[in-house]
């Protein structure tokens, strides 16, 4: 049986849900992450609503302005991150066909792939380390930085063993 309050956030959800997600999905033109930020809405709603007070539509569209904003930042943040990895990759007069097989492969990388990678050789973590960033069990963040070096060996065959050699991979 549901609690009073339960039935009036379900009936504030189900009023509220379709105008909210049309708010988020005319600002980031992605129907996946519109369905994400609006449910992250309504989650954060859940939490602050103590059930007494209305909340308005006004209210929820300004929270989903704010996550809306949050999301470009971490897009912006990946972006100048991964400028930030091709500037570094980006060597001596002699090694410009190599750092430029190493950006192709890296922007052809997953964004997950990259990541782990991006975290055990750019940022220098252990496998400990990582699985604390990524949030898993030391011996997934093992599995996960050893899928994604098959992922860029397979992009970058030639390159490979001697990128391994600098590496000491």
């Amino acid at each position: 049986m549901l609690s009073q309050r339960e039935l009036a956030f379900i009936a504030l959800y189900k009023d509220s849900y379709p105008r909210v997600h049309k708010f988020v999905l005319r600002r980031v033109d992605d129907s996946e992450l519109a369905q994400e930020l609006a449910s992250d809405v309504f989650r954060i709603a859940w939490e602050k609503w103590d059930g007494a007070t209305a909340t308005e539509i006004p209210w929820l569209l300004a929270v989903a302005r704010n996550l809306i904003g949050n999301a470009y930042r971490g897009r912006d943040r990946q972006k100048a991150l991964t400028e930030k990895i091709i500037a570094t990759a980006t060597g001596g007069p002699g090694e410009s066909g190599d750092n430029e097989a190493v950006e192709n492969a890296l922007a052809a990388l997953r964004n997950k792939d990259r990541d782990v990678l991006q975290l055990a050789y750019w940022d220098d973590l252990t496998i400990a380390e990582i699985a604390q960033v990524l949030d898993c069990s030391q011996s997934a963040a093992k599995v996960r930085l050893h899928r994604a070096r098959e992922a860029f060996r397979r992009l970058l065959p030639a390159t490979w063993e001697s990128l391994e050699q600098k590496v000491g991979a």
